[in-house]
């Protein structure tokens, strides 16, 4: 089958798209809009919105619900998912506590990227709930839609929680990377993938983490970070002990 691929000019047109695309930065409460002006909206008026009037996106007009300070989706999450070397530490926490008090992800996408930052900025049982959310989909039909197909994507975000999320992978450099962090309720955790033609399996408990490569020959070596320490794996696993959690992170609620 033949595909077709984009003309050069078409192409030019995409990059050309994508070079002038910026977040906006409120420099007033610190926080990056996920439109321009976004944050100077009024708020949507939560407290009066009742169980019955979700998901919003059905009982609202867009018109009423663009011009109020609520998402459907945190797309400007995605956006520090995609892009995590743009924005600074304490930019992703001032970011995921701002818009998780005013996203009501009526979109089955939107919770695996706010789990996967919840966690990387601290927030674990927030980034559990998130991630049970998105594993649970289908399997509790969260969004009463499974009888008309299987969520994917959403299917594959739990994966990307466990990866990225609790197992802290980034590759944004070139190089691969671990911040690994678990939630409570987590005591064991384990996930493979493909790295330069060689398997990678990673397993974590609250006391370490464990990197290994299964298949790979003994003189084979795969250089990785955990948590900022250069870690070399050859024939036998690597371990490394798990950071302590930061006492001073708490959870964003509705209201932050």
């Amino acid at each position: 089958m033949a595909i077709d691929r984009p003309k050069p000019r078409e192409d030019a047109g995409w990059r050309a798209a994508a070079d002038a695309m910026f977040a906006p930065y409120d420099r007033k409460r610190g926080v990056h809009q996920q439109a321009a002006g976004f944050t100077e909206q009024p708020e949507w008026d939560f407290a009066n919105t009742g169980e019955d009037d979700y998901p919003l996106l059905l009982h609202f007009p867009y018109l009423e619900l663009y011009r109020k300070q609520v998402v459907k989706q945190a797309d400007l999450v995605l956006a520090m998912l995609r892009c995590p070397g743009d924005f600074t530490a304490d930019e992703k926490a001032r970011n995921v506590a701002y818009y998780e008090a005013r996203t009501v992800r009526d979109s089955s996408l939107s919770a695996s990227a706010q789990a996967v930052l919840a966690a990387e900025v601290g927030h674990l049982d927030l980034a559990y709930d998130l991630f049970a959310e998105t594993a649970l989909q289908d399997l509790e039909d969260l969004g009463d839609k499974t009888a008309d197909g299987l969520h994917l994507a959403s299917l594959a975000g739990a994966w990307l929680v466990v990866a990225q999320g609790f197992g802290g992978l980034r590759d944004d450099r070139g190089v691969l990377s671990f911040d690994p962090r678990l939630p409570r309720r987590i005591t064991r955790l384990a996930f493979s993938l493909r790295w330069h033609g060689h398997r990678l399996r990673v397993t974590l408990t609250p006391e370490g983490a464990r990197y290994e490569l299964p298949d790979a020959d003994p003189e084979v070596t795969v250089e990785l970070w955990h948590h900022g320490e250069l870690v070399r794996v050859t024939g036998g696993p690597a371990t490394r002990p798990m950071p302590l959690p930061d006492p001073r992170t708490r959870t964003p609620s509705c209201g932050t």
